[in-house]
């Protein structure tokens, strides 16, 4: 990586850390797509997981161990590497070993870090599974979470409403303070004719949500640069699935704009942390010293943004 081009590495992002195996030469490289590098002034307690018979199973399952009385069916894979790597994705388990490491060896790590993997596999399947409780119909009266609350789309036709696309039915637009709520509670009318497909409904909503992203960072990152005493350039909207933000020394910023489904002071955590990595461009002590001097309390945002799950069709 360029060294002066370095990307959020926390956040909504797969991350590599080393762990070590105490029977094996090689260093046991766990890598973790829906956990985040949490550094926290006090240490994390092991969690007590239960042990009645189960089975977690990948679709493309090749092996399979029983770690901590969990029969984990998993991919199993052989390539050029230098060490066992564990990977937790929504569909299971994934093991990558070195061409030259025995199986038994496979094994033994699986065993060493048994408790590790059940913990993540447990939390990547309630994750999906709140996914899909929230899963977005795209229809008229529907809800989509906006602000940390719930927004009702409504459809007007072309004729009531003047013209197409998406509008908030009162308030001001750019600050964290502007819907009005009647009858219905927060209202988003939506310019399109009642029998509007979906796709067309998700897309002018996106579109309508990009806008008020753009405007609502911007404002952010003004408010907060100065109490940083740093210079942002230039801001970019994100659509990654793998990460909330970015930030380049440059003062280049990537927000994504699904920020906006979550409470104003999460969305104001995230803007913290990428102005923060203008002045320190790593994650050490320094970094979130610098971020707890205008966000005190980041740590429990940064758990809001990992813990709550977005629906999907967002």
């Amino acid at each position: 990586m360029h060294p002066l081009l370095r990307f959020t590495l926390d956040l909504f992002e797969p991350n590599k850390a080393l762990a070590p195996v105490n029977h094996a030469p090689q260093a046991t490289e766990i890598v973790v797509p829906e956990a985040r590098r949490v550094i926290s002034p006090e240490p994390l307690a092991a969690p007590t997981l239960a042990c009645a018979p189960t089975s977690l199973r990948h679709p493309r399952a090749n092996r399979e161990a029983r770690l901590c009385e969990v029969v984990v069916a998993y991919e199993f894979k052989r390539g050029q590497r230098r060490s066992i790597g564990f990977v937790i994705r929504p569909e299971g388990l994934v093991v990558s070993a070195p061409k030259w490491v025995p199986l038994h060896q496979v094994d033994a790590a699986l065993q060493d870090k048994s408790q590790w993997i059940i913990q993540k596999l447990r939390e990547t399947q309630a994750r999906q599974q709140r996914l899909l409780a929230r899963r977005i119909e795209w229809c008229d009266g529907t809800l989509i979470p906006y602000l940390g609350q719930s927004l009702r789309l409504l459809l007007v036709p072309h004729q009531a409403a003047g013209h197409t696309g998406a509008r908030l039915k009162a308030g001001g637009i750019g600050t964290t303070e502007f819907m009005e709520a009647d009858a219905l509670g927060p209202t988003l009318r939506v310019a399109l004719p009642e029998g509007a497909a979906p796709d067309q409904i998700r897309d002018t909503v996106q579109a309508w949500l990009r806008c008020q992203a753009q405007q609502l960072f911007k404002q952010r990152l003004d408010h907060f640069a100065p109490q940083l005493r740093v210079q942002w350039r230039t801001l970019a909207l994100s659509n990654a699935r793998t990460r909330w933000g970015s930030a380049r020394i440059d003062g280049a910023i990537r927000l994504n704009w699904r920020l906006m489904h979550f409470q104003p002071a999460v969305i104001d955590y995230v803007v913290v942390h990428e102005l923060s990595h203008l002045r320190v461009m790593d994650h050490s002590p320094r970094f979130w010293a610098t971020v707890h001097s205008v966000a005190p309390d980041y740590v429990a945002l940064r758990r809001q943004l990992k813990d709550e799950a977005l629906p999907h069709g967002l």
